[in-house]
C-alpha cells in the first residue's frame, strides 16, 4: 500500500484499535465522475471488491452506505466546492479490508463535515447519515490537511467472524 493508503488509514482508526496500516488485507479505491451516474458505478464497483475479498454477505449493507456516502459527495460537497470540484479534485471511494472491519471511505474536496439532516414525513432527503449510522459499527469524518484540501466521510463494518 503506498504512502496515500498509509496517510488514509490514520484517522480512520482513531477512537477504534489500532491497526498496523501493513496489516490491511486490501485497499482499492476508484475516481468517482461528478455526475450521479458515479452512485451505480460505486456501486458495482463495491460488490465486485466484496465478491474478490469473499465477504459478499456485507453486499447489501455496505453497497447501501457507499451509495449514501458517495451521493452526499456529489449533492454536496462538489456543489459547494465550485470549480475546485473538478477533474483534478474528484470524489474517490476507498474500501479497505483490515483483519476484523472493513472501512468504506469517501474523499471529496469540500471541507465542511457531513450533518444528518431531519426528513419529514414523505421527504425523500435528510435520511442518508441516518441510514448510515444504522448499518454500520461506526462512521465519522476527517478534514484533509495539507493538500489537496477536503475531507474524508468514513465507514466501519465489523467482519463476520470466520
Amino acid at each position: 500500500m503506498g504512502s496515500e493508503g498509509s496517510a488514509l488509514l490514520e484517522p480512520l482508526w482513531q477512537g477504534l484499535t489500532v491497526i498496523d496500516p501493513s496489516a490491511v488485507s486490501g485497499s482499492v479505491s476508484c475516481v468517482l465522475p461528478a455526475r450521479y451516474e458515479a452512485v451505480k458505478d460505486a456501486r458495482q464497483f463495491t460488490g465486485w471488491t466484496l465478491r474478490q475479498w469473499d465477504i459478499p454477505e456485507l453486499l447489501d449493507e455496505v453497497a447501501l452506505v457507499v451509495s449514501e456516502l458517495v451521493t452526499n459527495a456529489l449533492r454536496h460537497a462538489l456543489s459547494g466546492a465550485g470549480a475546485a470540484g473538478g477533474p483534478e479534485r474528484p470524489v474517490r471511494l476507498h474500501l479497505m479490508r483490515g483483519p476484523s472491519r472493513l472501512v468504506c471511505a469517501v474523499r471529496d474536496p469540500s471541507e465542511v463535515g457531513p450533518v444528518a439532516g431531519e426528513a419529514g414525513c414523505g421527504e425523500e432527503s435528510g435520511r442518508g447519515l441516518h441510514l448510515v449510522d444504522s448499518f454500520t459499527d461506526g462512521w465519522g469524518w476527517q478534514p484533509l490537511v495539507g493538500t489537496p484540501r477536503g475531507k474524508i466521510v468514513w465507514a466501519v463494518f465489523l467482519l463476520p467472524s470466520a
